[in-house]
């Protein structure tokens, strides 16, 4: 059987994330008719059927999300295939993909970025951006080498060297009772309106506060959805909210009538680790790691352990 071409990958990739034809158009610069053509000569060649769609809908069939799961990490094979091509022509022999997400603090980049290896001279970072639970996914699959991951579980898949620990921070309005507090437990924010990063940016995390929760008979009186720190500002604002955001997203939005408050719960922490696969037999990835934890050893930051109330 023929392997499908790029076009046809990334169509199916596109109208999967959109579930809708108008928009996976738009997005692939090209008119409904043209995608449609695309999905139906994709079906053909497979000889399975990837999506239902009416007028009215779009969905994915159990073989078109394993296809699509398979398809996105072709793509990044190739795309990493051609950077490191591109990287060697250029004199760059030595080439690490390494992950991060938008909310990685930007001090644990830097400091990877810093990293120097005497054996590896001409070494090279790429840097991808993608949600955790994907990096891991990616680094198990090979298409990157390392990522720095934050909220996975523990998988026998990946080996992780832990470079941070923190808390979650709660972020209300400046005004709030529970301003008062030099710290918070999720007791105190019962029968509150939760803002909380939507699942999918986090299945992990997501899950853990609910689970938790639920353990202490602590309940939400609603919940609300963002995928960023700016879009909580506006619900904390009107709806008297308290949104749980790691400590550099707090600190983005804490100003104009806005403060944060550590949450003190044991249970609920952000660890965020270097991950790397389990079997991978790489020495450049093997140094480099060795390298961050003799850097984290010796550049690692004091904890901050008061806070401004007035923040």
């Amino acid at each position: 059987m023929a392997l499908p071409e790029i076009r046809l990958l990334q169509t199916a990739i596109v109208l999967a994330e959109e579930l809708n034809f108008s928009r996976a158009a738009e997005r692939l610069r090209i008119d409904q008719s043209a995608l449609s053509k695309r999905i139906i000569e994709l079906e053909s060649q497979l000889g399975l059927r990837l999506f239902e769609r009416d007028h009215q809908r779009v969905e994915l069939t159990e073989p078109g999300r394993k296809f699509v799961e398979e398809a996105r990490e072709a793509l990044l094979h190739a795309e990493r295939a051609v950077l490191s091509a591109k990287a060697a022509f250029n004199g760059a022999e030595d080439i690490l993909n390494i992950g991060k997400s938008a909310y990685t603090d930007p001090y644990l980049v830097s400091m990877l970025l810093s990293i120097r290896l005497p054996l590896f001279p001409s070494l090279k970072i790429k840097l991808w951006s993608n949600f955790s639970h994907e990096l891991a996914h990616e680094v198990i699959a090979g298409t990157l080498d390392l990522a720095l991951i934050t909220g996975v579980p523990d998988t026998p898949k990946l080996s992780s060297l832990r470079v941070a620990d923190c808390p979650f921070y709660i972020v209300m309005c400046l005004s709030d009772p529970l301003a008062e507090y030099r710290e918070l437990r999720l007791k105190d924010m019962h029968n509150r309106n939760w803002i909380l990063f939507s699942r999918h940016v986090s299945p992990y995390l997501y899950d853990m506060i609910q689970s938790h929760a639920s353990e202490l008979g602590t309940s939400a009186l609603d919940h609300h959805h963002v995928t960023s720190p700016e879009e909580a500002v506006q619900l904390i604002l009107a709806h008297e909210g308290l949104a749980f955001l790691n400590r550099n997203g707090a600190w983005r939005i804490a100003q104009h009538g806005i403060t944060m408050r550590p949450l003190a719960e044991g249970s609920l922490r952000l660890v965020t680790n270097l991950a790397t696969r389990a079997d991978s037999k790489s020495r450049l990835v093997n140094e480099f790691v060795r390298a961050a934890a003799r850097k984290l050893d010796s550049v690692r930051r004091p904890i901050q352990n008061k806070l401004p109330l007035t923040a």
